[in-house]
Formats: C-alpha cells, structure tokens, sequence
C-alpha cells in the first residue's frame, strides 16, 4: 500500500461548550451515525466550501474545480473494498499532506511557529498575545 493509501487511524481532539456536543450527539443520534462518524463527516462536508481555493493550477486531479472526490472514491473502489473509515482516510490523505508542507513552509520561511503555551500555531508577527 503506498503512502497516500495509507489508512490508519489515528485520533484527533477538540473541546466544544457541553451544550454543542449534545447537540451533536442528538443529531448523530437521528442520523443513526455514532458521535465519530458524525463529526468526520460534518467536517468532510464542511471542507468541500473550501476545495476551490486550494485547488492548484498544478494539480493532478483529472476534473480540476469539479468533483474530484468523485473520481477518487471511483479509482479506490475499482481496485478494492473499503469501509467508510478507510475511504475517508484515503480521501483526506492529500489535504493532510498539503497543510504538512504547508505548516513546515511556512515555519522555514518564519512566518509562524508552534507555541506550546497556547497549544498550537501561531503567526510570528504577534498573532497571539506574546510568550
């Protein structure tokens, strides 16, 4: 399996206020999807308002602008089975590679920095309220 097929699974965390994620779970709840389930998905659907403005002009996809997605939930599924889980793994390696050179870019060039104190990026020019 190559590196961009990779589906293993990893965690990520957030904190919403309390009232937000029972919100959530009873949403997930009518959707018979478990808590999990639903937030990837809301975040897949949430990132597709965003696909236009990262598209580059040097980008593979055979359907730039259109429903890539499309093309590539196809090109996986013709060659093996996958559960939703390993879909969306696969599916969201890309965005997870283009924000890592990104990040690392961006931090070559001085332009942000990891702040432990605050818990994640921030731009070098006084972004946060300074450490």
């Amino acid at each position: 399996m190559s590196e961009s097929s990779d589906t293993s699974r990893t965690a990520v965390k957030t904190y919403v206020p309390a009232y937000q994620k029972s919100e959530w779970q009873s949403h997930a709840d009518s959707l018979e999807m478990s808590q999990s389930e639903f937030v990837r998905t809301m975040v897949q659907a949430g990132r597709k308002g965003f696909e236009p403005d990262t598209t580059e002009p040097s980008s593979s996809d055979p359907d730039p602008g259109g429903n890539g997605l499309e093309t590539q939930v196809l090109e996986l599924l013709s060659a093996d089975t996958y559960s939703w889980d390993e879909l969306l793994d696969a599916v969201s390696e890309d965005i997870e590679s283009r924000l890592d050179e990104t990040i690392e870019q961006l931090q070559t060039n001085n332009r942000i920095r990891y702040s432990g104190r605050h818990g994640g990026y921030t731009t070098v020019d006084g972004g946060d309220d300074g450490d």
